[in-house]
């Protein structure tokens, strides 16, 4: 295990864990299974950015940098399953503390995403042109 794949999957594995888990005990809201389901939605949410962080590998970035092309693992069905993920487990966090207040995250979070996959995608079809043309055409978001 190197240190680049503890800081990429690891580390934040461990803290969402640590983050689902003192929502789920302290966070507001009733104790009953909706409770429940709102932990499964958030588990999956991280298992999903979890896996995706792992199959970026080195490529990962906040900025968008042109790496590599990858489109393995979840990348063969998603193109941006970080986002599509992150917005799950917000979805399980809201779920499980029913707090109205949070129902705005998503509302301001998913343009947010849009936008960032769109500057993305720029930068990917300007360095890969037609392999990313492609790929664009056979995934989703």
């Amino acid at each position: 295990m190197d240190r680049g794949s503890i800081i990429r999957v690891w580390l934040p594995l461990l803290l969402g864990v640590f983050g689902i888990y003192f929502i789920f005990v302290n966070g507001s809201g009733p104790r009953d299974h909706t409770r429940w389901a709102g932990l499964i939605v958030c588990l999956i949410g991280l298992a999903g950015v979890i896996a995706a962080r792992y199959t970026l590998g080195s490529s990962f970035s906040i900025v968008p940098k042109a790496r590599e092309l990858v489109t393995t693992g979840i990348y063969s069905r998603i193109r941006n399953p970080i986002y599509v993920f992150s917005l799950i487990l917000i979805v399980g966090v809201i779920v499980m503390v029913r707090n109205p207040v949070l129902l705005f995250l998503p509302v301001i979070i998913l343009p947010i995403q849009i936008i960032r996959a769109r500057r993305e995608a720029q930068v990917l079809e300007a360095r890969f042109g037609e392999a990313y043309r492609q790929y664009r055409a056979q995934t989703w978001f």
